[in-house]
């Protein structure tokens, strides 16, 4: 499915069917995507308003990276599904003799490698995206505040959804090297994106609330 040229009532179809992709994985980096545009449209909501000039040049890199990393998380939706399918294909691989099994093995591995690598990589888009996000607490458009929290929580979701989907396959790394990466790294930026997601939810509710 070509997750970043359907309409959404579509993809939200195919998310409910018993079909396995799309699934948690693209969904997770779909949530990231989103969050990374939020925070670019309250960026622009502040841009160009006299009475935030001196947030403008925050902003304006704000919007750059943003837009950046909403792309690239949209085209990881896509791979993310890729790559689970080709964990399925290689699963139906034949094993009826020995060099099959080992050639189906082989398979799986490469597969399961790719397949955890992709959310790995939503990780640290969606936690680059919430840095960003993060540098537009108090130098952004007030009226914007709420949007700049929903940015945040959609960031956060897509991190720890991504980071399910890592441990999920991590069993099937056989790189041990790689596999501690994921484990080691993937524990830290969900710890620390809890972190920052948390400062500006309640930097957002402080404005809100005044």
């Amino acid at each position: 499915m070509a997750i970043t040229t359907v309409k959404v009532n579509e993809y939200i179809g195919a998310i409910a069917s018993d079909a396995p992709v799309p699934g948690g994985g693209s969904a997770s980096a779909v949530c990231a995507a989103q969050g990374a545009a939020l925070a670019a449209m309250v960026a622009r909501l502040t841009v160009g308003r006299e009475k935030f000039a001196q947030f403008n040049d925050t902003c304006e890199n704000v919007i750059k990276a943003e837009e950046a990393l909403c792309a690239k998380l949209l085209e990881a939706a896509e791979k993310d599904s890729e790559a689970f399918d080709k964990v399925m294909a290689a699963y139906k691989m034949p094993k009826s003799t020995e060099e099959e099994k080992k050639a189906r093995s082989s398979a799986i591995a490469d597969a399961t490698l790719i397949a955890t690598e992709m959310p790995f990589c939503v990780m640290n888009m969606a936690y680059e995206a919430l840095l960003e996000a993060n540098n537009l607490v108090g130098k952004s458009n007030p009226n914007a505040a709420s949007d700049l929290g929903v940015s945040a929580m959609s960031l956060l979701t897509g991190i720890k959804g991504a980071h399910l989907n890592v441990l999920i396959n991590l069993g099937g790394v056989k790189n041990e090297e790689k596999a501690a990466r994921f484990a080691s790294e993937g524990e830290r930026i969900e710890k620390d994106a809890e972190k920052i997601a948390g400062e500006i939810y309640n930097a957002v509710l402080e404005n809100i609330k005044g």
